[in-house]
């Protein structure tokens, strides 16, 4: 398969790692991104690349709390412009609190806002803005009680990030200090149980692979039981330890972790969503001065 510029560039983007090392790692695999990744991995060339890291589309997340009862809705646009609209902002403010009561994202499309449907009060604003616009996600969370977080606020609880913490107890502050934890580290789920296993399998193969290489590379290699029952292990924990929302050092005080601070504050976390505007949605890129060319062109 021919390696191109534009496969390079993006295998760069994703991992941080050198041209040629870009390049090297896609030839060896064929040109599939993702085996480069854990290619470029098991060299040690690259850390591991998160999707949400790609280009991102515009819009809002838009968060509403009821109670024990939280949602987050994902409303995306065109351009950052509308997104700081105040038609665009209501609108995305009415459809997370119309989501409280909905069942799932396609019930939300039939929920109402006034006289008409989510749909068609998308369809209508569409019409008056000018730009195309989409419901693109729903998540909810429910417990004792239910905290929100947005950063990069835009309005009342809408912005670019958009966290919401269910918790079992009393909140005391805590649940806002944890939400803000979560907008900034992004865990990949709650603990090791909640863990994707296709994401846990391919972390110890990439860890298991790297290892082994080093190993063989050394001027003194350790025996390879070592290596299988003490580092692969060892960086297994870690990477449990970075990823998963109980474990992660709490960014307010390092020194515990997040299930620490919260049984120290007399709470159970339950719950957490996390959405991102325009996570894992590629937006293409084009040449400014041709844009404007063509803006001319067609004038």
């Amino acid at each position: 398969m021919a390696i191109t510029a534009a496969m390079v560039k993006e295998l760069r983007e994703l991992t941080g790692a050198g041209m040629m090392d870009a390049k090297k790692a896609l030839t060896e695999v064929e040109g599939n991104i993702e085996a480069a990744i854990d290619w470029l991995r098991t060299k040690g060339l690259a850390k591991a690349a998160k999707k949400a890291d790609r280009v991102a589309a515009e819009g809002l997340v838009s968060v509403a709390v009821n109670g024990g009862k939280g949602v987050a809705v994902e409303v995306n646009s065109e351009t950052d412009f509308v997104a700081k609209n105040a038609d665009f902002q209501k609108l995305a403010s009415d459809i997370a609190k119309a989501a409280l009561d909905a069942p799932d994202l396609e019930g939300l499309k039939d929920a109402k806002i006034g006289d008409k449907t989510v749909a068609d009060a998308i369809t209508n604003a569409i019409a008056v803005i000018g730009e195309n616009m989409t419901l693109r996600r729903m998540a909810g969370v429910e417990g004792d009680v239910v905290v929100s977080y947005v950063h990069n606020a835009a309005g009342p609880d809408m912005g670019k990030i958009g966290v919401l913490v269910a918790l079992k107890g009393t909140d005391n502050g805590i649940g806002k200090q944890i939400a803000m934890h979560i907008a900034a580290t992004a865990p990949a789920a709650l603990n090791e149980e909640s863990l994707d296993p296709a994401v846990l399998q391919r972390e110890l193969e990439v860890q298991t692979a790297k290892a082994l290489e080093e190993n063989a590379a050394a001027a003194k290699p350790k025996p390879e039981q070592v290596i299988h029952n003490n580092i692969i292990p060892g960086r297994m924990k870690k990477f449990l330890e970075e990823s998963t929302l109980l474990n992660q050092k709490f960014v307010i005080n390092p020194d515990i972790t997040v299930a620490q601070a919260a049984k120290e504050a007399g709470v159970e976390i339950v719950a957490y969503e996390r959405i991102a505007v325009g996570e894992g949605i590629e937006k293409k890129e084009e040449d400014f001065a041709a844009e404007v060319a063509k803006t001319m062109a067609g004038a």
